[in-house]
């Protein structure tokens, strides 16, 4: 029998383990999902046995499928650290990443995923550059930036040789004290905020997508508090001090814990979104690129309610 299997169906069948459905599995591969359900049957008609149980939740894999997993857990480490072997190789092994952010949030899973990057490229120095910054990407047309974490793709600064590298989407939701009337509501309107102090980070409005896309377009102007910390914004929110707009995977756990409530902000939904910019001539380093990728699928695997742009 001529086997038909390639790198990419190794790595079909370990997104579909890690995402738990093809539905991610396609998301987290930038497939469509009918394009991943084609590679699976191949598979499955070359080795003339299903490679999962289609209608287990979670989702369950056969021996075939199994023993798919265990050959993509050997092969494809391997194969990813000899790319990273031949790159060093060509192109040396000096580098440095210094990171910029302009959202408080993001260290929840930047430091993360910085701590993957440094154990596959450890010989590249890896930095945070100190403390929020309203403009990050000027810090790279300074050189005192490598990369910026960012939340619009600003043409202007495409224009000026710096390339946008797209990471995810995410919601936003408001959050409101459990006693709030608001609390039980399916969702908010630009209107509900009437008569509300909002609480958020002391950034500019322009920086805030719940002034950007919904208070300021209604011509709503709200009584402001602000604080560097989110767990002290949860703290004023749970007390009845006000009311926040903060990312679902940013609050998750408090709202398991059930120390404040969260309600959808429009009928469907709030949405922010992130990218990687860095200066076009540096942005096809392997390690840069790499850290791009990887930062993209450990926040889509294990971040609640983002999607892949």
């Amino acid at each position: 029998m001529q086997s038909l299997l390639e790198l990419r169906h190794l790595k079909t069948v370990q997104a579909l383990r890690n995402a738990g459905s093809l539905v991610r599995a396609a998301q987290l591969l930038n497939l469509t999902q009918s394009a991943l359900s084609h590679q699976l049957k191949a598979l499955e008609e070359q080795y003339g046995a299903p490679l999962f149980e289609r209608k287990s939740l979670p989702l369950r894999f056969t021996a075939p499928g199994e023993r798919l997993l265990a050959l993509a857990g050997t092969v494809l480490p391997a194969v990813d650290e000899a790319e990273r072997d031949i790159s060093r190789q060509v192109q040396g092994v000096a580098g440095s990443l210094r990171i910029a952010v302009e959202c408080h949030t993001c260290f929840d899973w930047l430091m993360p995923a910085m701590d993957i990057f440094r154990h596959r490229w450890p010989e590249v120095e890896l930095d945070i550059v100190s403390g929020f910054h309203a403009d990050p990407v000027g810090l790279i047309h300074q050189n005192r930036a490598d990369l910026a974490i960012v939340s619009e793709h600003d043409e202007s600064d495409a224009g000026q040789g710096i390339d946008f590298h797209p990471l995810f989407q995410y919601e936003i939701v408001a959050i409101v004290a459990n006693d709030s009337a608001l609390a039980s509501r399916n969702w908010i309107g630009a209107q509900d905020f009437v008569g509300q102090t909002l609480i958020t980070y002391p950034v500019p409005d322009e920086m805030l997508d719940i002034l950007r896309q919904v208070l300021t377009p209604a011509g709503i102007k709200l009584a402001r508090r602000s604080t560097e910390l989110t767990v002290a914004m949860l703290q004023l929110v749970a007390s009845g001090r006000g009311i926040a707009a903060l990312p679902l995977w940013a609050v998750q756990n408090y709202l398991e814990r059930r120390y404040v409530s969260a309600v959808k902000i429009g009928e469907h939904g709030l949405f922010g979104k992130l990218y990687a910019s860095c200066v076009a001539e540096t942005s096809q380093r392997p390690y840069l690129t790499d850290f791009v990728s990887m930062t993209r699928e450990s926040c889509f695997l294990t971040l609640p309610g983002i999607t892949l742009l």
